[in-house]
């Protein structure tokens, strides 16, 4: 049975799925000129060996993307979803001692969610726990934000973030929460052994249900002349200094 597709845009997203041999891709629309500039940047391999390639002009582009707002670069991509590993066989198969998980509530935001997956790539973050049914799993602005980020993590969609934590649990995961009301500094924490970061909304935060399940809580520290971050930029602060702790201990 023949998997839907879907368009992804932009030059990194594009070019990351091109690298990806677990990606299949169905066509390949861009510009004279797009192309001549990622073969320029990338001479040492054949992008479009086994895929077909249409080319367009500007305008066609354009149309062919809608009126979400999403700049393509003169690179478009009709893509199928990458072949998911389910949570449960991602535990069962990964022997590493440390582990590092992101899980997000009620994040729905395709902009956010994808600055969140490029900072989690960045800082070699093991995995992303998400909301299936609330997860924009076909969005354009997702895959441009991530920056080609979704060829390179593991996205576990849930049917129910608390269900999901609470086995994590069951199997030597740590669950800190990061959260407004929280008083802890989070980098007084060491970060070893098997952790899942956990964030909620901006508008809402984590749920007082999902909060009561974490282990721990832990806030982002800020002057008093910003009330908060944007939750994507909160991610990266926290993955930033996860890495760099990592780092250090190596």
């Amino acid at each position: 049975m023949k998997k839907t597709t879907f368009l992804i845009v932009g030059k990194h997203a594009v070019l990351e799925a091109l690298k990806n041999p677990y990606r299949k891709i169905e066509r390949v629309f861009l510009t004279e000129d797009a192309k001549k500039k990622l073969n320029r940047e990338n001479q040492s391999i054949n992008l479009f060996k086994s895929v077909s390639v249409f080319y367009k002009s500007r305008r066609e582009l354009d149309n062919l993307c809608g009126r979400d707002e999403t700049a393509h670069q003169g690179l478009v991509a009709e893509v199928e979803h990458l072949e998911e590993i389910t949570l449960k066989e991602f535990i069962s198969e990964n022997k590493k001692k440390n582990i590092n998980l992101i899980a997000l509530e009620e994040v729905t935001d395709p902009r956010n969610i994808g600055s969140i997956i490029r900072s989690a790539v960045a800082f070699n973050i093991d995995g992303l726990i998400v909301k299936e049914r609330s997860f924009p799993s076909k969005s354009k602005l997702l895959y441009k934000s991530a920056s080609g980020g979704t060829e390179h993590i593991k996205i576990f969609k849930v049917s129910n973030i608390n269900t999901a934590l609470k086995f994590l649990k069951t199997k030597g995961f740590w669950v800190s929460a990061f959260d407004i009301s929280a008083s802890k500094d989070f980098t007084k924490n060491n970060w070893d052994g098997k952790n899942v970061l956990l964030f909620g909304s901006e508008g809402f935060g984590i749920k007082a249900n999902t909060l009561d399940k974490s282990d721990f809580k832990f806030r982002v520290r800020i002057n008093d002349k910003i009330e908060s971050l944007n939750i994507s930029n909160t991610v990266s602060v926290v993955c930033h200094h996860i890495f760099h702790l990592n780092k250090i201990k190596k």
